[in-house]
């Protein structure tokens, strides 16, 4: 809870009006009772008309000064309740941006997406509720039993029995959904993650006439959740019958008293009307606590869902103070460099030791989970290193601030991403301050000016949600431009070329060999056609540096590259080649 009134002391003003001004209305409300019994027992008992209007001109008072004071009530919660909820929307939002990939990793992004949007919109619900009933009802609840007191102490007593009564049926019925719902939480999320995997995976899914075992799958998922909810919501129904049974239980034993009492002429009969008045208003009280307290315990688990991510390390890798000394030497060296990700007790990198210089081309080659793509999340600081030393420039990768790897190293990632907008808004997020000409330089470079033409609009032509206006060959090109956009120093392609052709990739290739600022290249690739060039291939096999040279020493040297090359150039090919 001190997550969340961090949030609402801010709007201290709101969540103490909204509570007040329901007291005030419940107060109105408690008076009620007495205005018709004095209406039955003085107006209708004698006759006197004009009392009886005088009174019910009180009583449309009354409802009138409640109505305005139960508005000004629901405009201060309704205020609290949707600024806090932006607020700690807000700061989710800029927790998730800032989280390292280890902390993506282990929350995963489904869930992520769960607690930005539906324990958000759950917490907004149950603090307008709150602030609404929770004060308001147990007042009136004991504001009755109170007044009840004041008309007929004897019969009152009967209220001393029921509301503990009732206070038990909530309670256990509270204790017994909480868990429930917690678990209905969760079987959201793993749905939302199947949605999540069926609409990126689609056409794989189509492609192996997957589609009855994913329908099947998520039916599964959702009958799982529908059983869960349909526990929940049975126990949670238990809640209207059980307190209408007790209350009106109460309601009987109040006439069976009072009428002996009325026979005697101890009670009259507005006092027996006021009586039950308030049992009756002791009831509708009580349904709406119940309420409240289904919906409370449908938003305290996501408090604690959203204050997870939010207590979440922002970053656990090392970072050190910059060296002041003058550091010469390559611009990148590993040097007995390991990695294993969190959780995981298997090194996907183990001893990694190579150097690059400025200018250079560095060909990283191996089969699928050979560690390629890791030991780029190393090089941009994406993870910490498990051992060894990491320099960039002479200089600790650690003592980098995120912002000064970013203008150092262009990166563009194996799955090409474009975001929604125009193609201009997407390549300035490499640099904002760059002119027309460099966008079209950079396009030159990346091969994609000519997708950029044939566009109406040209760099201000719309790019749909993820590019889905773009082939996968485009979007790639689109992407290598938006990180040549900003210059870096190093280019890293982390395999960003698999879906062109080898005309085009070829082209490429050279583009980025003839930069004017000779940046350093390193290049991921599954083709050896791609990395051929290089001035230095690597070499990785199950998270091993395998060899290092270039790709005559190593098809002369290295059997792992040699395996590598040849199935994918025929030795008769190659010998006549």
């Amino acid at each position: 809870m001190k997550f969340l009134l961090g949030y609402l002391k801010d709007y201290k003003k709101e969540s103490i009006l909204a509570p007040l001004f329901k007291m005030l209305e419940a107060i109105f409300e408690l008076l009620v009772p007495l205005v018709m019994a004095s209406v039955i027992d003085i107006g209708i008992a004698r006759g006197d008309r004009a009392y009886i209007m005088k009174m019910c001109g009180v009583l449309i008072l009354l409802g009138v000064i409640g109505l305005a004071f139960s508005i000004t009530a629901q405009y201060f919660a309704a205020r609290a309740a949707i600024y806090t909820s932006a607020a700690i929307r807000k700061d989710l939002f800029g927790k998730i941006m800032d989280l390292s990939f280890a902390g993506h990793d282990q929350a995963g992004a489904s869930a992520l997406v769960t607690r930005i949007t539906n324990d958000v919109n759950q917490i907004q619900s149950g603090i307008n509720m709150v602030l609404r009933l929770f004060l308001r009802s147990p007042f009136i609840v004991f504001g009755a039993m109170v007044m009840s007191f004041t008309v007929n102490a004897k019969a009152a007593t009967i209220f001393l029995v029921v509301i503990p009564v009732l206070a038990l049926v909530v309670f256990l019925i509270m204790r017994s959904t909480l868990p429930m719902y917690r678990r209905i939480q969760k079987g959201l999320e793993k749905i939302l993650a199947a949605v999540g995997e069926n609409l990126k995976g689609v056409r794989v899914i189509r492609a192996f006439c997957r589609q009855d075992q994913e329908k099947n799958r998520y039916e599964e998922l959702t009958e799982d959740l529908y059983d869960r909810q349909i526990r929940a919501g049975k126990i949670s129904a238990l809640m209207n019958p059980v307190t209408y049974v007790v209350v009106n239980l109460g309601v009987v034993a109040v006439l069976y008293f009072a009428a002996g009492q009325v026979d005697l002429g101890i009670i009259a009969q507005g006092e027996v009307v006021a009586l039950t008045n308030y049992m009756s208003q002791i009831l509708v009280e009580l349904i709406k606590l119940a309420n409240l307290i289904v919906l409370i315990t449908k938003a305290f688990p996501s408090v604690g869902r959203v204050q997870e991510i939010m207590e979440m390390p922002v970053d656990e890798r090392e970072h050190k103070e910059a060296s002041t000394a003058d550091v010469t030497g390559p611009q990148v060296s590993f040097c007995h460099v390991d990695f294993s990700y969190p959780g995981s007790t298997e090194p996907a990198l183990e001893d990694i030791s190579f150097t690059a210089d400025q200018g250079e081309m560095v060909g990283i080659i191996g089969g699928t989970g050979s560690g390629k793509s890791t030991l780029l999340h190393l090089l941009v600081h994406g993870y910490e290193r498990t051992a060894g030393e990491l320099l960039l420039e002479g200089r600790d990768i650690d003592s980098y601030q995120d912002t000064e790897i970013s203008q150092k190293i262009g990166v563009v990632p194996q799955h090409a991403t474009l975001f929604a907008g125009t193609i201009r808004s997407n390549l300035l997020m490499g640099d904002a301050d760059a002119t027309d000409q460099e966008l079209w330089q950079a396009l030159e470079a990346a091969q994609a000016a000519e997708i950029v033409r044939g566009k109406e609009g040209g760099l201000d032509a719309e790019v749909l949600s993820g590019g889905k206006n773009f082939s996968g060959g485009q979007k790639q090109r689109l992407t290598i431009a938006r990180a040549l956009v900003a210059k870096p120093q190093i280019v890293v392609l982390d395999d960003s070329a698999s879906a062109l052709d080898l005309a085009t990739e070829a082209a490429l290739r050279k583009a980025l060999c003839n930069l004017p600022w000779k940046p350093t290249l390193f290049v991921v690739s599954q083709r050896s056609s791609s990395v051929l060039q290089a001035d230095r291939i690597l070499v990785l096999d199950d998270g091993r540096l395998m060899g290092v040279g270039t790709h005559r020493q190593l098809l002369e040297q290295n059997e792992t590259y040699q395996e590598i090359y040849y199935s994918q150039f025929p030795r008769e090919e190659v010998s006549n080649g």
